[in-house]
């Protein structure tokens, strides 16, 4: 399966392969402050969901790329050694992906996709949610990072290396 997703004017394009390693919604403080960060942007498009949340597909590194305006690219970090770095299409303020140095995926902005898309699995860092609405219990919701997210991770990691 490849799914597509686009800026706001659709001047950039990505393009991810096979099923995502992670389908989530995060409330961490970093992706709520970069949510915010790219949403004050001048004529942003949303990244944040309505109650604070930034809702991804997780890729790796080998199933994810930009096919269409990545000179339009910009990235941003919150701090200047943050190894975080969200990526935003300069020509709409769009949010498209972020990237985790060193790590080996990629977690795309599930809204810049069309179509059909994996449900949602969990909602991490719920703990720091600021929203006062109601915390959706349609999966399982975790206060942190669980154990469940990093082994999806290093799995994907040894799949990668046999070359599957």
């Amino acid at each position: 399966m490849t799914r597509t997703s686009h800026c706001r004017c659709g001047q950039v394009q990505c393009v991810a392969t096979g099923d995502p390693i992670l389908s989530t919604v995060c409330y961490c403080t970093d992706c709520q402050a970069g949510g915010h960060l790219i949403e004050a942007l001048p004529g942003a498009a949303p990244v944040l969901d309505p109650d604070g949340g930034t809702a991804y597909l997780t890729y790796r590194d080998d199933r994810f790329a930009v096919v269409a305006g990545k000179d339009l690219i910009v990235g941003y970090r919150l701090k200047d050694d943050s190894p975080t770095q969200r990526f935003v299409a300069s020509c709409c303020n769009s949010g498209m992906f972020v990237k985790f140095a060193p790590g080996h995926w990629t977690s795309t902005y599930r809204h810049r996709f069309d179509g059909l898309l994996p449900p949602v699995e969990m909602r991490t860092k719920v703990g720091r949610r600021t929203s006062g609405l109601p915390l959706p219990d349609d999966v399982p919701a975790y206060r942190g990072f669980p154990l469940r997210l990093f082994w999806r991770l290093l799995t994907s990691r040894l799949v990668m290396l046999v070359g599957r």
